[in-house]
């Protein structure tokens, strides 16, 4: 049976819920900055559902929210209005130790810039989430070398970030962020920052993870990046507006 979804602070249905539980699932979600003259509404009533193993991309223009949708779906930013159900939890009704929790635990982020520990090895900078996470200190090495041998670097266990090439540190990060099995693997620009030869790399590292189980969401600028995934949600003026199968994707849908 359809499981219904409630506004937090309003007791009628938004929308349902298939039996299969989602990762991701937004209703209505609005975000709105400022006031009166000088509001700006960033989300205008978005709705998606991402189903586990998925493999997304969220394109769109300059302006168009998806950096606003990243936010709200890493738990970083509050909707103004709707409901956002991570993994079955209504994350916007939690309070913000609650929501860092769920951060922590179900949402591995990849950015554009590596955000490694200048000083700490590969291990110590993948170990990190785990000691917030409260991972025993005798299993936080194990699973840290098996997240980085996961990715391709068994052998660069012991190096620092200046050690590795960018490509390197971008794997790291990877496996920083798969380290505590997370619901969504979420991915902004992840390869903004590499050349055509990296980025494939990690582009086919992404492929492996997804089909290993991880749900992946990657956020790009990027057309050749959006159609190496499964499906695209293109986003414009704070609403979706076109959600598909990426090999659909028309060539002049670059922003």
């Amino acid at each position: 049976m359809a499981k219904k979804l409630i506004h937090p602070s309003d007791s009628s249905p938004l929308a349902l819920l298939p039996e299969t539980e989602a990762a991701v699932h937004m209703a209505g979600i609005t975000k709105i900055y400022g006031a009166g003259d000088s509001e700006v509404r960033a989300l205008n009533g978005v709705n998606f559902t991402v189903y586990p193993h998925e493999y997304c991309a969220i394109m769109g223009p300059s302006g168009s929210g998806k950096s606003t949708l990243m936010n709200m779906i890493g738990c970083l930013d509050r909707p103004t209005d709707g409901v956002y159900e991570l993994d079955g939890i209504n994350v916007a009704s939690l309070g913000e130790p609650e929501l860092a929790t769920v951060r922590n635990r179900k949402i591995g982020f990849v950015f554009q810039q590596f955000h490694l520990l200048p000083h700490a090895n590969a291990v110590e900078n993948v170990m990190l989430p785990m000691i917030y996470a409260g991972v025993p200190a005798t299993e936080r090495r194990d699973r840290a070398v098996a997240a980085l041998t996961r990715v391709g670097l068994a052998n660069r266990l012991n190096n620092r970030p200046n050690q590795l090439s960018g490509g390197q540190q971008q794997r790291v990060a990877i496996a920083r962020a798969i380290v505590n099995q997370p619901v969504i693997l979420l991915a902004d620009e992840p390869t903004g920052a590499l050349d055509s030869h990296t980025t494939e790399e990690v582009l086919e590292l992404f492929a492996e993870l997804n089909t290993s189980g991880i749900t992946i969401i990657i956020v790009t600028h990027e057309a050749d990046v959006a159609a190496r995934t499964q499906r695209t949600i293109w986003m414009r003026d704070g609403v979706v507006v076109e959600d598909g199968p990426s090999v659909a994707l028309r060539s002049d849908r670059n922003p």
